[in-house]
């Protein structure tokens, strides 16, 4: 099991959360993404789906799809990417076809997660590759930017 030391985890989702308040600001559900290689963020992305009308627009696949553009591949080894929010069925098989190392998310999401509160698929029997995955990292305030954006949505 590949773990960074919990100052640096702290240090990458501060950097995802910022991306999150960026959807915030222009009303997308607030999840960030940074992608780390090497100890350098080589791509990060924000939700999107409602302003780019496309359902995959989800933090951690913008933060993907820039990641391969940046190596040159969609082969995105030893590369760890660090999201607000437990990602969904849907980028969590994405982390697996691109060959993610490591996960770390902030909180937890028991409506769709993928990595453990509903399902989880990086446990799947038979799939090619295993993807470490670590959650809670902070937490709280991942948490607390979910629940303000969504109380202010329904008021």
């Amino acid at each position: 099991m590949v773990r960074a030391d919990a100052t640096n985890d702290s240090t990458y989702m501060r950097a995802a959360l910022e991306h999150a308040r960026a959807a915030a600001a222009v009303g997308e559900v607030p999840v960030g993404a940074v992608l780390v290689r090497a100890e350098a963020i080589i791509a990060a992305g924000h939700n999107s789906p409602i302003s780019s009308h496309d359902p995959t627009a989800h933090a951690e696949i913008a933060a993907l799809r820039a990641g391969g553009q940046v190596l040159g591949s969609y082969r995105l080894t030893d590369t760890t990417l660090y999201v607000t929010l437990e990602p969904c069925v849907m980028c969590a098989a994405a982390m697996v076809h691109a060959r993610v190392r490591r996960l770390v998310f902030g909180t937890w999401d028991p409506r769709a997660g993928g990595a453990g509160s509903v399902i989880n698929v990086f446990a799947l029997p038979g799939l090619n590759h295993r993807v470490d995955a670590f959650g809670g990292v902070l937490m709280d305030e991942c948490a607390a930017l979910l629940q303000v954006f969504f109380t202010q949505r329904r008021s």
